[in-house]
């Protein structure tokens, strides 16, 4: 009678569900505006106890619905974007560690069990990159670990600074000696975690992992983990002078690159890849200008946004043959009506495009940066790269809307999934209405900012004009003679961050390791350990086996030697 369910619907079901029963926690915690910690208790002595502390306030909440809202419309996507995979089940179940991960790091507040859920995002992220098992996988899962060991080696040194004090809990460290090296190796921690400059890197690499994944890793979980902590160790970081620095250039010099790189390239999910790395220059940007809530309410609504982008980018690729080049594409909208409909909706809101998600957030930060006394080349270089956005947003739209077919023969774009559509139709409503939603429900998501009517227009007048700019200048067709110049090349790779982070940084430790190996683990360490202790053994019990064989010589040997050493000693 009942079609029996796959699993990863059976699983979308169950994070749907969890969703459905926080709602009531966070509604309650938020018109509170209390904090629950609990501390369950592993193991009691009489002079010391061992705990595992968890935090339930609106922040975690909030992120945690967020992160199963979407991951559940995820999994259900997967049902039928990977129903071909023989290994689905395998599939699923590292997705749900990923998320469960997430969790363990939005609710608790110790560094220490802290720990969990940052490394387990780092080696599950590690299992889904290098998922299709070919060499282009394993050199981007390879980059994307490397990188992410960075964070979690400086989260075990703040670990072990914090070991001076006694204390782990984000909300009791307090100022001491080592502090400034405590707030550094949380900030850069977070930024490797977060992708931002100089570790850009991997964040385009890592879309070698199923699009299913990349709607995860890009919207709600690897690179927003790292924004979420520098939320959560907010007031502690901004007792450091040189933070608010740092995050303002940091995230406006990432915000610039990704937003250059976004329209030199091709690949459908590089594209949106370099668009969350420019979202995430927003926030930590906005953190640098001290609205941690605004960065906060951009997390949200650039997850809801993102991940549908994400979804209508699966959508796409799945129904041409696999296919990811933007070039290939053309004439969507009229073979597939309402995913075209729903990208564009995405991509308004990425643009921040009035009364959609983005642009509450969005808008708030832009006119915080006028507000705030801040550096007039920091401010020019924010819209520029607003400007850039809209860009690439348009361009995008231009090539799957307006550009005449260039699909490959045999192609069959349809909408008529309703397994595909279904998520991909409430994150739409999610991206439309998930910005006043937010705003109204959270109270420390409303800011009063008071500009003249010129900056207030700022906003809008630097988006329409990059959109403006992207009709005019990009061409629509492929050009016969692609262009090729060192100022491209620089522009295409990320300001040469791609090649001057992975290769040439990788192949010296890898040279050193070889030799390390050759000379030391199977030469020095073979001599003098295992093989060196044998060969010492062999020879010294078959000396003794020798001696004893001839007991009666060699006593009288002895003998006759102490005698003659004893005489010349005596004269």
């Amino acid at each position: 009678m009942f079609k029996p369910m796959k699993f990863s619907s059976i699983c979308s079901l169950s994070l749907f569900s969890y969703f459905i029963l926080m709602l009531p926690l966070l509604i309650y915690l938020t018109l509170s505006n209390k904090i629950i910690l609990l501390e369950w208790e592993i193991l009691s002595n009489s002079s010391y106890a061992i705990t595992f502390p968890f935090i339930f306030d609106p922040i975690s909440v909030s992120f945690s619905c967020v992160v199963c809202l979407i991951s559940a419309c995820v999994m259900f996507f997967t049902s039928s974007y990977m129903s071909a995979d023989p290994f689905l089940t395998r599939f699923v179940w590292l997705v749900m560690l990923f998320v469960l991960s997430m969790n363990i790091l939005v609710f608790v507040p110790s560094i220490i069990s802290l720990l969990l859920g940052w490394d387990g995002l780092g080696i599950v992220s590690f299992a889904l990159v290098i998922y299709y098992q070919n060499m282009k996988s394993l050199a981007a899962g390879m980059v994307t670990a490397l990188a992410n060991r960075i964070g979690d080696v400086l989260l075990l040194v703040s670990i072990a600074i914090c070991a001076n004090e006694a204390n782990w809990n984000i909300m009791l460290i307090w100022e001491h000696s080592m502090f400034p090296w405590l707030c550094l190796c949380i900030m850069v921690g977070a930024m490797t975690k977060s992708a931002q400059i100089p570790f850009s890197a991997w964040l385009p690499a890592a879309m070698a992992a199923p699009t299913p994944v990349s709607a995860l890793v890009h919207s709600s979980t690897l690179v927003t983990a790292g924004i979420f902590i520098l939320v959560r160790f907010y007031y502690l970081l901004a007792s450091w002078p040189l933070f608010n620095y740092l995050a303002l250039f940091i995230g406006t010099i990432t915000l610039l690159m990704a937003g250059i790189g976004a329209n030199h390239e091709h690949d459908l999910k590089k594209i949106i890849a370099l668009s969350t790395l420019s979202q995430l220059g927003v926030m930590m940007l906005s953190l640098g200008l001290g609205a941690w809530n605004l960065t906060l309410f951009h997390l949200y609504t650039h997850a809801l946004f993102k991940a549908l982008l994400f979804l209508c980018a699966g959508a796409i690729i799945h129904n041409n043959s696999n296919v990811q080049d933007i070039r290939s594409f053309g004439a969507l909208a009229t073979q597939m009506p309402l995913t075209i409909t729903c990208l564009n909706i995405a991509n308004l809101a990425l643009c921040g495009a009035p009364f959609l998600s983005g642009f509450y957030s969005k808008d708030l930060i832009l006119e915080t940066c006028l507000y705030n006394p801040s550096n007039i080349v920091a401010v020019t270089l924010i819209f520029l790269a607003t400007g850039m956005t809209a860009a690439y947003s348009i361009r995008l739209s231009l090539v799957t809307l307006w550009q005449e077919s260039s699909n490959t023969p045999f192609t069959q774009n349809t909408d008529e999934d309703w397994v595909t559509t279904t998520p991909i139709i409430i994150l739409t409503f999610a991206a439309i209405a998930g910005g006043l939603t937010l705003q109204i429900l959270f109270l420390y998501f409303n800011e009063s900012i008071y500009l003249p009517i010129t900056h207030k227009l700022l906003t809008i007048t630097v988006t329409l004009l990059g959109g403006w700019i992207a009709l005019m200048i990009w061409k629509l067709k492929i050009s016969a003679t692609p262009q090729s110049s060192i100022v491209m090349s620089f522009f295409s790779t990320m300001w040469f961050l791609s090649m001057i982070t992975t290769q040439p940084n990788m192949i010296k430790p890898f040279l050193w390791a070889k030799t390390m190996t050759k000379s030391i683990d199977q030469g020095w360490l073979e001599i003098l350990g295992g093989k060196g202790t044998l060969t010492l053994t062999t020879n010294s019990s078959t000396l003794i086996q020798i001696i004893q064989s001839k007991y009666i010589n060699a006593m009288i040997s002895i003998m006759f030697f102490t005698v003659a050493s004893i005489i010349l000693l005596t004269y």
